[in-house]
């Protein structure tokens, strides 16, 4: 059986050769380590995948009991359990299509059991690939029940974690303290940074030389949550703001694409108001 165990707590001495011991006492052998202390908080994380012929429940009990000393965040999980996203979309589809590309294509390792939309836009393109769809508008007088129907499917689905792909609706703080640090959102990000309508056009208004994205975690402060992966592309005074809105489309899909695989790799572990990333 191949497994990937993460590992968070404090730094103190002993914690790899713990580690290493309760991996080799459950008959295993480790094929990939990664670490790193964080010296402001005193945080230790660690990535370990290995390989042993016991099955899930005595791993885990071997590195329970050999790590409990230490008081860790410990998460343990087959390689080929693949972890299991709710995407949420409005009506833009660039991100949507290429999580549902990269998935047909074997590059992408989740399972994404349904699609909720407050848009009817997206319905035929997801159901064409074989997803269920769930349509629910949302109003100001509705955004509880709706938020409760999607906690609902969560909870019925076993789903992992959420993924904002363009969804343009602002989730409540009881929505995003129900999933900490399971909610990855994309947006445009910007030097100077521009809010409201049409982004890119107050972009090109203002002669930006840099557009790029963002993909972070959700928290109850709007777009502030630790951040997973960016990236920019140079624009010079000839782009015009389609051309800036097709290149800004090209790196949110990316820049999301690859922090969903970071996540469903186990790569990313969230040290205070940040994120250590294992490549």
């Amino acid at each position: 059986m191949d497994l990937i165990a993460s590992l968070q707590c404090a730094d103190q001495p002993g914690i790899v050769h713990a580690m290493t011991s309760a991996v080799l006492s459950c008959g295993g052998n480790i094929i990939e380590n990664q670490q790193f202390t964080d010296t402001t908080t005193n945080t230790f994380v660690m990535r370990t995948r290995f390989e042993t012929s016991q099955d899930l429940n005595a791993a885990k009990k071997s590195l329970s009991d050999g790590l409990g000393k230490f008081s860790p965040s410990l998460h343990i999980r087959p390689t080929d359990k693949k972890p299991r996203a709710l995407i949420l979309v409005t009506k833009e589809s660039h991100c949507l299509r290429d999580l549902m590309y990269l998935l047909e294509l074997g590059e992408l390792p989740i399972e994404i059991p349904l699609v909720i939309s407050n848009r009817e836009d997206l319905q035929s393109l997801v159901e064409s690939h074989g997803i269920p769809f769930l349509y629910l508008p949302v109003t100001a007088a509705s955004k509880a029940e709706q938020e409760k129907v999607m906690l609902a499917k969560i909870a019925e689905l076993k789903i992992d974690f959420v993924v904002l792909a363009r969804y343009m609706q602002i989730l409540s703080k009881e929505f995003c303290a129900a999933m900490p640090g399971r909610i990855i959102n994309i947006h445009h990000s910007f030097l100077p940074g521009f809010k409201g309508a049409k982004p890119y056009h107050q972009a090109h208004e203002r002669g930006v030389k840099i557009i790029g994205a963002t993909a972070h975690f959700v928290t109850s402060d709007l777009d502030e949550g630790p951040i997973i992966e960016q990236d920019v592309a140079h624009v010079n005074h000839a782009a015009t703001p389609e051309e800036m809105i097709a290149r800004g489309r090209d790196i949110e899909r990316r820049v999301l694409a690859r922090a969903v695989k970071l996540f469903a790799e186990d790569r990313i572990f969230i040290v205070g108001q940040r994120t250590v990333i294992f490549s």
